[in-house]
């Protein structure tokens, strides 16, 4: 549309925006398994006012805004503390996990390039492992050397050794890996990467924080973090299982050496020296702030409870998959990431099944190969796994008597 002559009215405005959202996934009642994550009203209160009071603050420069300095600062101690980092852990807060995951392969081909001389630099990495870093080796220009899962969707670690070579800069695991939410052999893959003097880095977008309070709470997980000897960076989004506003992430390295080889320095231009932790130069305040309120809200107590109450619905999710012989579930997960797809008969269409329970309200991710519906179960779910699994049965239903088809759709979009 073309941009009016006059303005709108702040009624007009935000009728029109609430006229937008109309046919939205309504995230809030807990109808999404995918892209919003709430542990309800009270945080998400404390998020967009912190967000307000920040919205237009930038940390490009911290000397003129020294409260994002600290904010920055005080959101990271905390992350690296989750992931036993001990004091000589650093890191940086991002816009999300796609920039710390590109973040992590640019530190790695620097390194490579500085301390090797290597021109041509590649990354191993699991077939399962985030497409971000795909795009990270395209915008960077390293080879992606993608070597398929062991049959239980774990990274298989000696075919990983086997792709292996003097150009290699990075090594991937995933804590748990997206498609099937199951944990990586971490222990292994970072021992193949410090035998060798490169960086592994391990994906824990989806896990940093419930993974750390599962253990708190009693779980069994296994190694993953920064007690697993070799794990030189490991990203966290907050913005998912931290249940903080979107646009939050932190990456984090064993140490400052490590992280210095993803920060970018220049005085070739007019405007003076030019420094940048990130992608990105403007950094917005807004997500910041939102982080740290929210971590300071919650607690650990709080983020027990939140990350109790999404296994729980995992847990209870995973149940019903389990006892309906029409679905299958990929693998248990290791945190609160489900995935299944048709069980008998095979001839089912899981991504029919996926159109009708969007008629329903309920909006999943669709995957594959091979083809699945992924749940990021999360807080919001707690009570809500009974009204799904109906509604579930009433899809399967429909698209039986139907012999209805789906396509499989998009993870992401260009549009």
């Amino acid at each position: 549309m073309a941009l009016r002559s006059t303005g709108l009215s702040h009624d007009e405005i935000f009728s029109a925006l609430h006229a937008l959202k109309a046919n939205d996934v309504r995230w809030r009642e807990g109808r999404a398994f995918t892209l919003t994550y709430s542990a309800g009203p009270d945080v998400l209160a404390v998020a967009e006012e912190a967000y307000r009071t920040f919205s237009t603050e930038n940390a490009l420069n911290t000397d003129a805004f020294p409260s994002l300095r600290t904010i920055q600062a005080d959101v990271v101690t905390i992350v690296t503390d989750w992931l036993q980092g001990g004091t000589d852990a650093a890191g940086f807060m991002t816009t999300g996990g796609t920039e710390s995951i590109l973040l992590a392969v640019k530190g790695s081909r620097e390194r490579g390039r500085r301390e090797r001389g290597i021109s041509a630099p590649n990354v191993v990495l699991p077939t399962s492992a985030h497409a971000a870093f795909e795009k990270a080796c395209y915008y960077f220009g390293l080879e992606s050397r993608r070597i398929a899962v062991n049959d239980d969707w774990r990274a298989n670690p000696h075919a990983m050794a086997d792709a292996v070579d003097d150009n290699t800069v990075l090594i991937v695991g995933s804590a748990p890996q997206y498609p099937q939410g199951v944990i990586d052999p971490i222990p292994v893959i970072a021992a193949m990467a410090a035998e060798r003097g490169i960086n592994c880095h391990v994906d824990g977008c989806m896990g940093g924080v419930t993974l750390t309070y599962l253990a708190r709470l009693g779980h069994h997980i296994p190694p993953w973090n920064f007690t697993v000897d070799g794990v030189t960076s490991i990203s966290v989004d907050l913005h998912k299982y931290g249940y903080t506003s979107k646009g939050a992430s932190v990456i984090a390295y064993r140490n400052k050496q490590l992280r210095s080889y993803q920060t970018y320095l220049t005085d070739n231009w007019l405007g003076g020296m030019y420094g940048s932790s990130g992608i990105m130069g403007t950094k917005g305040g807004g997500s910041m702030a939102a982080a740290w309120a929210v971590m300071n809200f919650l607690g650990d107590e709080g983020y027990m409870r939140v990350t109790a109450a999404a296994r729980h619905a995992a847990e209870e999710l995973v149940a019903g998959i389990t006892a309906r012989p029409t679905l299958r579930l990929r693998a248990e997960p290791d945190s609160t990431l489900v995935s299944f797809g048709a069980g008998e008969p095979e001839s089912l269409d899981i991504f029919a099944v996926a159109d009708a329970l969007w008629k329903r309200g309920w909006y999943l991710d669709r995957q594959g190969p091979p083809p699945s519906l992924h749940c990021t179960v999360n807080a919001v779910h707690e009570g809500k796994i009974p009204a799904f699994l109906a509604d579930l049965d009433a899809a399967i239903d429909d698209v039986v008597n139907a012999s209805a088809s789906g396509v499989q759709g998009a993870y992401g979009t260009i549009e």
